[in-house]
């Protein structure tokens, strides 16, 4: 080993001058410019900013409140996912240790991003494989390969074999030339295709952008005819621009358009992901991408990978089988089983005898130590000798097995009958005093005797029944994906209960279809898929697409990371590859599996609630339209000013649906979002379009004005009324049951809302009038009737659909 020197200065500055260093442009997660830009330039942005470019044009400014929604609502979105970007950022920051490499034939360590190709690098126990290499000499190396591979059990490596960065060294060191550094490297290839950012399918920014597109479609024209219209009112183009009326003429035909945008309906979205993703972020829950707390209510698939979700990666002992051939109490095999696996550097078998065993004999003195060799992977096992002339030989049943001269048959049959079940099995074996071989023979003595079968197993985690079983009753179809042996993967699904009292149905992915179609058509019989490489994982993603589900994929593995950039929503852990942190949606910050339950029942509540208030904001979309499409017909004046919809929107839509939009909730989202709230909000619009439309017409031939501009203020106070009754009519409707404190809502914003007129500064601001004289009597009349027209049409759309999706 002494001979090999590594490379010389001048090599690695030529290396250095050739950038072939150690250095990745791999990214952690969004750039901030990408969030602002995604936030920023949106559809709903551009339709309100020009709108109170309009608005600010005439020197109405009170008119343009409306564009404050812009303001907030990107804010809320930048805020929320810069900061779990930042967050992101400092989990998937890289292992910064230092790493040794032979240089100039000396040992020496460089940062992780100077090492070069061709270095002759040193792996050691415990660190991680910063590049890819090649092994040139092993001292007893065994890498966790589960990152990249999947595989949980621990490889050797010899001389010729290929390491690959992002693996752990779990025991031993070796020597090994870098063979691919930075872009280069095996995991950042494979994660090079997730590494294209896709934003999270939302059936609400859907809804909403279909409604926004089909606005846009009628926007341009209707704004160009009211002005027309208003303009006529005025006298004229030549009229209207010398008395300055175009600016009312502007001003309210966008009161018009602002109506037809659900502008409140997409800042409470963004307002109520954002809670949730704070609210979520308390339990250590981390979501980067705010739509992905609407998918989370969605979820009816749900792949769990074995490794950090079902099990904690470590190693538990479960039993200590006596065997009939023993010869010695438990007590003895339990207390020689301690003194065995008492190494300076346990592997991760003997630690877990360790911990089972250290209440017990944690103070035994080692002095009863004469002797010891160590375990070695390539001997596959280890012994002690003790004062009392003992040797006890403790590994590999078919190593240890293959030395006896006894009838190995029996113990053999009871450990294939342990390891069907998916445990870990070892031996422990006694040489009697007198006939051990010398101490420094690295030899089982073929006259020992087994005492004992040692049964071990991946540590299932505590929360993980719970939580299945919690799945279960939601009816989310959960799967174990694993690149373990799908019979081994299974049994320990059937610890945690997967299916219940079943046994898990299981089967290996070298057994899979090539197609989606006809994979779909076997998970629907399996419950655990074994030895799956990263494409399939993503295939079987795939496949659940097909038959119409939405699947959320936990992970912790760059071998998961396609995996989870297909799903709907990925899932990684807190421990998990930066690459596989950065394409997930959602990061459990402490890799509690626990806090999914939460993280799905904090999407319901959002979305139950979204869709009960969404109706709301639609309703204003629809008599909008209505009431624009019937001024330009026939030839009114615009009933309302934009300030004056900010007002009623404040009383009887954002704020109460803000409020509604908290309330527990836990009913499972289905998708068809859009369709119910139409049911819903179509009706109610019509009846109040047409309501407000008639006191327009009505009002001045019941209050015989002759000119109705001499009486326009007055006018718009009794279509506000008539707006603000309906709304609150509306606002009832939505909140039912009222025999709880939705009731007490209802009214206090009913009350607040006439309380705002007698205020002189709102009242000023907001240009609310009080009616006075005959205006009071026909202001109360039609508000009756209209209430009367809402719950006519109402009741007859309820006959026609029998259906009331409120509720």
């Amino acid at each position: 080993m002494n001979n090999i020197i590594g490379l010389t200065d001048s090599e690695v500055q030529e290396r250095i001058a050739r950038s072939q260093v150690n250095i990745s442009q791999t990214k952690t997660s969004r750039s901030i410019a990408d969030i602002i830009r995604s936030n920023v330039f949106t559809l709903f942005n551009g339709i309100i900013l020009a709108a109170m470019v309009l608005v600010l044009i005439t020197g109405e400014w009170k008119d343009a409140v409306f564009g404050v929604v812009i303001i907030i609502n990107t804010a809320i979105g930048i805020f929320t996912e810069v900061k779990s970007k930042l967050t992101l950022d400092k989990l998937s920051i890289l292992i910064s240790a230092k790493h040794t490499v032979r240089r100039n034939g000396i040992d020496v360590e460089v940062d992780h991003d100077d090492i070069v190709l061709d270095d002759v690098l040193w792996i050691k126990s415990g660190e991680q494989v910063p590049a890819d290499g090649q092994v040139i000499e092993d001292n007893g190396v065994e890498l966790d390969e589960s990152m990249l591979t999947g595989e949980s059990r621990t490889v050797k490596k010899q001389p010729g074999d290929e390491v690959y960065s992002g693996s752990t060294v779990v025991s031993g060191s070796a020597l090994v030339k870098v063979t691919a550094v930075g872009s280069q490297s095996y995991a950042v290839k494979l994660t090079e295709e997730a590494k294209i950012y896709t934003t999270t399918h939302s059936d609400i920014n859907d809804g909403i952008n279909k409604i926004l597109r089909f606005m846009i479609i009628i926007v341009i024209p209707m704004c160009a005819l009211l002005i027309w219209s208003q303009i006529r009112l005025a006298g004229g183009w030549e009229s209207a621009l010398a008395t300055g009326a175009w600016r009312q003429a502007v001003v309210q035909a966008v009161a018009g358009i602002v109506g037809l945008i659900p502008e409140g309906l997409v800042l409470l979205t963004s307002l109520n992901f954002a809670l949730a993703a704070l609210r979520l972020a308390r339990q250590n829950t981390l979501v980067q991408e705010l739509n992905a707390v609407e998918t989370l209510a969605r979820v009816d698939a749900l792949n769990l990978d074995k490794t950090g979700t079902l099990t904690d990666g470590g190693i538990a002992m479960d039993d200590i089988v006596v065997l009939d051939s023993a010869d010695v109490s438990a007590d003895d095999i339990s207390r020689a089983l301690w003194h065995v696996t008492h190494e300076e550097s346990p592997n991760p078998t003997a630690q877990a005898v360790q911990n089972a065993l250290s209440a017990q004999w944690g103070e035994e003195s080692i002095a009863e130590v004469v002797s010891r060799i160590p375990f070695s992977s390539a001997r596959k096992w280890s012994s002690v000798d003790l004062v009392n002339g003992q040797r006890w030989i403790f590994g590999a049943p078919e190593i240890v097995a293959s030395a006896l001269s006894v009838d190995t048959t029996p113990l053999m049959n009871n450990v294939q009958e342990h390891a069907l079940t998916g445990a870990r099995v070892l031996v422990l074996a006694m040489s009697m005093p007198g006939k051990i071989s010398p101490a420094d023979d690295e030899t089982i003595d073929a006259s020992a005797i087994p005492q004992a079968i040692i049964v071990c197993s991946e540590s299932v985690r505590s929360d993980a029944q719970a939580t299945l079983s919690w799945f279960r009753e939601q009816g989310v179809r959960a799967r174990v994906i694993s690149g373990d042996n799908p019979r081994t993967v299974a049994a320990i699904a059937h610890k945690v209960k997967l299916t219940g009292e079943d046994m898990p149905r299981y089967m290996d992915a070298r057994d899979l279809p090539q197609t989606p179609e006809k994979v779909a058509e076997v998970l629907e019989e399996i419950d655990v898929v074994g030895r799956v490489l990263p494409a399939q994982k993503k295939l079987i993603v795939q496949a659940l697409h097909s038959q119409g589900h939405t699947v959320a994929m936990t992970g912790d593995g760059v071998n998961d990371a396609l995996a989870l950039k297909e799903a709907d929503l990925g899932i990684a852990m807190g421990n998990a590859a930066p690459a596989t942190k950065a394409v997930a949606q959602v990061v459990l910050v402490d890799s509690l599996f626990s806090h999914l339950p939460d993280v799905v029942a904090r999407g319901r509540q959002v979305m139950a609630n979204m869709e009960r208030v969404a109706s709301l904001f639609l309703v204003k979309t629809t008599y909008s339209a209505i009431i624009s499409l019937g001024v330009v017909l026939l030839g009114l004046n615009f009933p309302y000013l934009p300030r004056h919809m900010t007002y009623i929107g404040w009383f009887t839509i954002g704020t109460p649906a803000f409020l509604l939009a908290l309330a527990p909730n836990t009913r499972r989202y289905i998708p068809g979002f859009l369709k119910r709230v139409i049911h819903v909000a179509v009706p109610a619009g019509l009846a109040t379009g047409i309501s407000v439309l008639a006191s327009t017409l009505c009002v001045p031939m019941i209050l015989g004005w002759s000119d109705v501009s001499e009486h326009l203020t007055e006018l718009r106070t009794i279509n506000v009324a008539v707006l603000f009754v309906l709304g609150i009519v509306m606002l009832a409707w939505i909140s039912r049951p009222l025999n709880s404190w939705r009731g007490w809502l209802v009214a206090f914003f009913a009350v607040a809302g006439i309380a705002g007129a007698f205020i002189p500064v709102v009242a000023n601001f907001f240009q609310l009038h009080i009616p006075t004289g005959n205006s009071i009597y026909v202001t109360l009349c039609l508000a009756a009737c209209s209430i009367i027209v809402w719950a006519a049409v109402r009741f007859i759309v309820d006959r026609i659909f029998l259906n009331d999706n409120v509720e």
